[in-house]
């Protein structure tokens, strides 16, 4: 997970990689995804800007279709960072929801699915 913050991203952290805005008072209903490089097209991945992604594997919170909006940063493989407001996660969710999960699973929503799980 991660918050539109500096120590989290870049020197703007409301204007995504695809230049999207996040609203200042957004909320987890956002639903925005970060991808890793490997998974996006410009860099060879089965996935792009704009995409809906169903990820399943989180939390039953986390659960759903995310669009893909941001990049992390380049040392990240075969990872998701998903968009959350800070003001949200204290409090509401368990440890469990926070860091590595093991068997995440991320399906393109389209009418010919595609699909990238980590092995």
């Amino acid at each position: 997970m991660y918050t539109p913050s500096v120590d989290q991203t870049d020197d703007e952290p409301f204007i995504t990689a695809d230049n999207s805005r996040i609203p200042r008072n957004h909320s987890s209903k956002t639903r925005w995804v970060a991808l890793s490089r490997d998974l996006l097209q410009r860099w060879g991945g089965p996935l792009d800007y704009g995409d809906a992604v169903r990820i399943s594997g989180l939390s039953p919170e986390l659960d759903g279709v995310y669009t893909v909006h941001d990049t992390m940063n380049r040392r990240h493989r075969h990872c998701i960072d998903v968009l959350m407001n800070e003001r949200e996660i204290e409090g509401r969710m368990d440890d469990i929801d926070f860091g590595r999960w093991e068997k995440v699973k991320i399906t393109k929503v389209t009418s010919s699915s595609s699909e990238w799980s980590e092995g």
